[in-house]
């Protein structure tokens, strides 16, 4: 069996490698039209900005010792420039000598990944304008920044790259601006959880545009769409990635509505003996099962591992994903999974929504809060998604729910997890298990939660509705929710008789567990509409802020 796969980075490699592993008599080649093998993209950041000190670290494999380890045929500097599906003939250009050879094929895997894009913008083509995916790209960047001692730097587009790039170069001196077309940065979270990490970025000192775009580039600045002028010494393009599609496309491989090319669980395509995996493949989510495109070097690594043990007569189907992702800024970690409250509701669940504050690990350790944004689908209990953002734990939690919402698990099960427990690493209420538990009697109408968004719509339309700020004197005249009235926990049992118990009623503490004790109190005592606002003052401040 002769296997050729066009691409040889994350993907590509993992395909040869597993199919090697399976069958040492395949014939398997590899075609690259770049010069390096197998980097960590995702690390390019990194070296520039100085964590990692050799270009050479994120290149690990070169092309002879992957031969070496795995007698397969790597040809970089290669490309693909023409395919015969029917007679299963292609024809390869060396790029070096501009000579063009034949090859055949039993099996073609396309691994051919995915391209930054390029914005419309006038001046985009200079030499100071950078994309960041490659080596090369890499390479250049730090040739410039060498050569040139830049002081400004904007970055487009606010996304993991964008804020990655941010993070570097700003500690490695640099003024850093990010423009950012949208209203918030990191499209996969939402804007109230996004909001907290912009807050972060401009503490460092980070210049954040939000809501413009940038129309031209000249040498000493940009300009964008609302007039404003910004010195820059170079740029960097950070907007996102396109699937190569096209080889696929001109032998009538079926892309997907995502614009990548869409398989099956096996990594198959419409076309025998053809594969696709990696940046250039729909993944679909595991979730709602519609195709999603999630490029990750993790979900690379796992198409690749399949399609290499299929090709090879192995039974290793593909599950999907979530979604999953992390990102450090500065000393902030964002991770999410799963749907935001954006797209579960656009799939049309009925959700429930928590903002859970809690410390990673016990605050006589020093524990640091984190703050947990869980959604959940009201009729089946399921946990649809999780954004968290905090400056420590949040890898750690980050999988737990990526795990239990992979094997479906409902919110009240997320309370009876034997997570691990000592004070210097976790609460003995771990913030995993307080979710479960505040989600489902949500979810039970036994303690019901209303968002900060929900609060303000309900206020400003006029609505009556009591709010019960239940913190000490001196906290309340600090901040609170504006129509609030203040009545402490302690005084609670007394002064409700003041308030009217058939009128929607709001509490709220700090971050929600004193203003959950008096929700309980009050509903015990024959309030009808009881909630306990989500996240407590500081989620409520937060999001007023940003709104």
């Amino acid at each position: 069996m002769k296997i050729i796969i066009i691409g040889s980075v994350a993907a590509g490699t993992s395909v040869a490698a597993k199919a090697r592993r399976n069958d040492e008599t395949a014939e398997i080649t590899l075609y690259n039209a770049d010069y390096d093998i197998s980097y960590s993209s995702c690390g390019i950041p990194y070296f520039l900005g100085g964590e990692v000190a050799e270009l050479d670290t994120l290149t690990p494999r070169s092309a002879a010792s992957f031969k070496k380890r795995y007698n397969v045929d790597i040809f970089t500097r290669h490309e693909v420039t023409q395919i015969d599906a029917k007679q299963k003939k292609l024809k390869v250009k060396n790029l070096d000598t501009a000579e063009v050879k034949e090859d055949t094929y039993d099996v073609l895997v396309f691994a051919t990944g995915a391209s930054p894009i390029t914005p419309d913008i006038a001046g985009a083509d200079q030499k100071h304008v950078f994309q960041v995916r490659t080596i090369q790209h890499t390479a250049a960047i730090d040739r410039y920044m060498k050569a040139n001692q830049p002081k400004n730097v904007t970055i487009i587009g606010g996304g993991y790259i964008g804020l990655e790039m941010a993070e570097q170069l700003t500690q490695r001196g640099l003024d850093v601006t990010i423009v950012q077309r949208s209203n918030h940065i990191m499209a996969h979270l939402d804007q109230d959880i996004a909001s907290r990490v912009e807050d972060h970025l401009v503490k460092k000192g980070v210049t954040l545009i939000l809501n413009d775009e940038v129309t031209a580039i000249s040498m000493t600045d940009i300009q964008t769409k609302s007039g404003k002028v910004i010195e820059t010494d170079m740029v960097i393009l950070a907007v996102g990635v396109r699937p190569n599609t096209q080889l696929a496309k001109e032998i009538g491989v079926t892309i997907g509505n995502t614009g990548a090319i869409a398989v099956n669980s096996k990594m198959q395509t419409n076309l025998p003996h053809i594969y696709a995996v990696g940046d250039v493949a729909e993944s679909y989510s595991v979730i709602t099962g519609k195709p999603i495109y999630r490029p990750l070097g993790s979900t690379a690594n796992k198409m690749g591992r399949i399609a290499g043990d299929v090709i090879t007569g192995g039974t290793l189907e593909y599950r999907g994903v979530l979604g999953t992702g992390i990102l450090r800024v500065f000393d902030l970690a964002i991770g999410q999974t799963g749907m935001n409250e954006t797209e579960a509701l656009a799939e049309g669940f009925d959700i429930e929504v928590l903002h859970n504050i809690k410390p990673a690990k016990a605050e006589y350790l020093g524990g640091k809060e984190i703050v947990i944004k869980a959604i959940a689908d009201r009729k089946t209990g399921r946990i649809l998604g999780v954004q968290i953002v905090g400056e420590e734990g949040v890898d750690k939690r980050i999988d737990v729910f990526v795990t239990a919402i992979t094997f479906k698990a409902k919110a009240e099960d997320l309370f009876h997890l034997d997570l691990a427990y000592a004070p210097p690493f976790s609460t003995a209420k771990d913030p995993v298990m307080y979710t479960g538990m505040a989600l489902q009697n949500a979810i039970d109408k036994k303690n019901k939660l209303i968002t900060p968004k929900d609060l303000t719509e309900r206020i400003e339309k006029g609505e009556a509705i009591q709010v019960i700020d239940t913190r000490a004197p001196k906290q309340y005249n600090v901040s609170k929710v504006e129509t609030a009235l203040n009545i402490p926990l302690a005084n609670l049992r007394e002064k409700c008789k003041e308030l009217d118990p058939n009128l929607p009623t709001v509490t709220y503490c700090n971050s929600g567990v004193t203003g959950n004790a008096a929700q309980n109190v009050l509903r015990q005592i024959g309030f009808q509409d009881v909630y306990n606002l989500s996240g407590g003052n500081k989620n409520y401040q937060d999001y007023r802020k940003n709104t």
